[in-house]
């Protein structure tokens, strides 16, 4: 309502200002009108074309910020007639002095109407009426009178389109259409009586977007003033996201329609869109509004801050961080670093550490070689993932840190061979290398390969943890260009690595650890123990993303047959023959698992195993049942089996009394997001706080403000933000 007084103010304003300055003057129109009615099949058309004069501009059924759309008005035979109007064509957007946003049509732009198909022979009068704007605002009207034959047809004198550009004229009208699946769109709350329109376009061919306009064009619906589109691009996703004001009139309704402070809507909404395709093809369609977030704007804007912004001057500038990508390489590097002292990495590390201790005696070239090669077995790993999440951002997939451990036929790979080499430590087999017999005795001097693998397996292994300043760098990685994805995960990688590299040039920094000798055979059975506790670890991750009631029967049997077959070898038969058969007989249980597709993903609940890991009742989590919990508090944590720092923060600090008396004394509602399956939702939530893996945390507040408390949690820092007391140490 207050748009349209406003824009009724403008009008009347610019009327005023022709009828005591302009109308003095040599007043010219600036726009020309012509009309033609015509046949196509059985029906009969009105085509109504407007011409403006360079660099004048008329206004679409929105006119954006100021101005008033373009009527018409007929009579057949001096009586009302009113023709079935077709969908406007596609609008413009112009830019007028004051940052003025307008919507409306420049050039040759023609309407179409659909007549009675028995349009009697007679006079049809056309009335049009606009305001045509430059650097001023003038009202214009013109009428046309078309004399129309005993076959109901006819044209202006002016009239200068063919039939053939008339068809084309009317094929790139908008097309109305349900909402594309490609496109999300939703209301939020803003500031005061505001909200926002935020939306996520994926999937468009950018070479083909007209950055000069809007991608989507709001109708005029009360009470909902709509502001200016802002967009902005994720390159590695290929996605948009938009956004748009819009201040709410509902004030000045009769009667007053306050905004709901729930968020619902009682009253019908109902609110109609052009979206803008590849090629400027249009389409109309509408929203059914029945509700809008009360929170959420805030971190949607913070997400909005990594993007490239879309505008005529920075379409291809990418937003610069507000630290240098130096900052977030020191990150990486300290991110890896701590990576070593993770569970999930140390059994690796210390296997790799023997092997260390084997070599103490070699000469110092020979001892960096080593160590080298295991930084060359890291590195090349984070390099192969680098190029794995660029190939599957590309494609459109949504991906986050440890995102391979998602995958079921990667973790049971991972699985078996964590077995085998298990098996190995423990004295059933021994792996002949290149410069030697046996893992633990010095005659593995020139097992290079062996070094390069125990790098790969511990970048495998690093990945599914997450440690203090490894967040900040991998959302800077995710969030940003190809390049440095690659720049971070070298960083990492160089990390991880760190320690080897320093003793591979520094040999005489492991001195304190005694000479090879008979420990060293007992170290390898404990070492040994570690990697079965990997397995462990590793068999857990992988029966709770797949039907284990189905493939465990299959999975628990190749386990079987592949420790007897390397028993049989060690301890009954080395006859060739027999060999091969007990080792062909788990290869043949692999091969019908996979066939009988044993290893695909089970979507099923997979929130219900975390729900028993205390005596705590926990609810599965949903953005939608966050909203329906706003006036409590609400703590989230989204975790993953395959993840260990998150079952040592349950241990530490969710499993505890102390977290069970903060739930019960501030009725704390308990929410989990399970990712060990592979969660789209979840992704795409955790990416609005710019997070890229687990473990994360968050609290929900009564009044919808979200909290997030980062991958490290203590019950002080919990306490600080459910209690308000900020000197609450963390």
């Amino acid at each position: 309502m207050a748009n349209i007084l406003l824009r009724t103010f403008y009008y009347l304003t610019f009327f005023i200002y022709l009828n005591s300055i302009v109308f003095a003057q040599n007043y010219e129109k600036h726009v020309d009108m012509s009309a033609k009615v015509y046949s196509s099949g059985e029906d009969k058309f009105i085509a109504i074309t407007l011409v403006n004069d360079k660099k004048w501009h008329t206004y679409w059924k929105n006119p954006g910020d100021a101005g008033l759309p373009i009527s018409f008005d007929f009579k057949l035979n001096d009586q009302p007639f009113n023709p079935f109007a077709y969908e406007w064509p596609t609008p413009k957007r112009y830019r007028e002095d004051g940052d003025v946003i307008a919507y409306g049509y420049g050039g040759s732009y023609t309407f179409f109407f659909k007549a009675n198909k028995n349009l009697e022979e007679g006079i049809l009068d056309i009335h049009g009426k606009w305001l045509v704007c430059k650097q001023i605002c003038l009202p214009g009207e013109e009428n046309l009178s078309l004399k129309l034959n005993s076959n109901g047809l006819g044209q202006s004198d002016n009239f200068k389109l063919s039939e053939n550009e008339l068809t084309k004229a009317f094929e790139k009208l908008p097309k109305e259409i349900e909402k594309p699946k490609d496109l999300e769109i939703y209301f939020t709350k803003g500031e005061g009586e505001s909200l926002f329109l935020q939306y996520t376009l994926k999937n468009i061919d950018l070479t083909k977007l007209d950055i000069s306009g809007n991608l989507i064009y709001p109708f005029l619906t009360d009470p909902l003033d709509f502001k200016h589109e802002k967009l902005y691009l994720d390159k590695l996703n290929n996605t948009i996201y938009g956004i748009i004001p819009i201040d709410w009139d509902g004030q000045y309704e009769e009667p007053e329609w306050p905004l709901p402070e729930d968020g619902v809507f009682t009253r019908k909404l109902s609110a109609p869109f052009l979206l803008i395709g590849d090629n400027g093809e249009a389409f109309k369609f509408s929203l059914d509004i029945k509700e809008f977030s009360i929170t959420g704007y805030k971190s949607f804007e913070n997400f909005l801050k990594t993007l490239t912004p879309i505008d005529e001057n920075s379409f291809e500038k990418v937003q610069e961080p507000k630290q240098s990508i130096f900052y977030y390489i020191i990150f990486a590097f300290l991110g890896g670093l701590i990576l070593n002292l993770m569970p999930c990495v140390l059994p690796v590390i210390s296997l790799k550490l023997f092997g260390l201790i084997a070599h103490r005696d070699e000469s110092k070239k020979k001892i960096l070689k080593h160590n080298l090669s295991y930084t060359f077995g890291v590195i090349s790993t984070f390099l192969v993932l680098a190029i794995t999440i660029l190939f599957l951002k590309v494609s459109g997939e949504q991906v986050g840190w440890g995102f391979q451990l998602q995958s079921p036929g990667f973790v049971f790979f991972m699985m078996i061979m964590i077995f085998i080499m298990a098996l190995n430590l423990l004295g059933l087999f021994e792996f002949i290398t290149p410069g030697g017999k046996t893992l633990g005795t010095k005659e593995i001097k020139k097992g290079f390969s062996a070094d390069f693998l125990n790098g790969v397996l511990a970048t495998i292994l690093s990945t599914p943890c997450s440690a203090p300043f490894l967040g900040a760098a991998l959302t800077f990685a995710f969030t940003t260009s190809y390049f440095n994805i690659f720049i971070i995960f070298i960083f990492i990688g160089i990390g991880l690595s760190f320690p080897f590299i320093l003793t591979g040039f520094f040999p005489k920094l492991i001195s304190f650890i005694p000479k090879p000798g008979q420990w060293m055979d007992t170290l390898k059975k404990f070492l040994g123990l570690t990697m079965l506790l990997t397995f462990v670890w590793l068999y857990d991750v992988l029966a709770n993303i797949i039907d284990f009631s189905f493939a465990g029967i299959y999975i628990n049997t190749i386990l079987a047959l592949t420790f007897f077959a390397f028993f049989f070898r060690k301890s009954i038969n080395k006859i060739f023959a027999w060999n091969v058969l007990f080792f062909i007989l788990p290869v043949i249980l692999t091969f019908m698992l996979i066939n009988n597709n044993g290893l695909n993903i089970d979507y099923g609940d997979s929130n219900q195993a975390a729900k028993t890991e205390s005596n705590l009742e926990w609810m599965k989590w949903s953005e939608q049942e966050m909203q329906a919990l706003k006036g409590e508090y609400v703590f989230v944590d989204f975790t993953a089996k395959w993840c260990l720092t998150c079952k040592v923060n349950k241990k530490l600090v969710l499993n505890t009394k102390g977290f069970e008396e903060l739930k019960n004394k501030h009725n704390i509602q308990l929410m989990v997001a399970d990712w060990t399956k592979r969660d789209d939702n979840i992704t795409q939530f955790l990416r609005k706080y710019n997070i890229v893996g687990v473990p994360a945390y968050f609290i929900q507040k009564p009044d919808g403000e979200i909290i997030s408390l980062g991958e490290v949690i203590s019950l002080e820092k919990i306490k600080k933000h459910i209690t308000g007391d900020v000197s609450t140490p963390e």
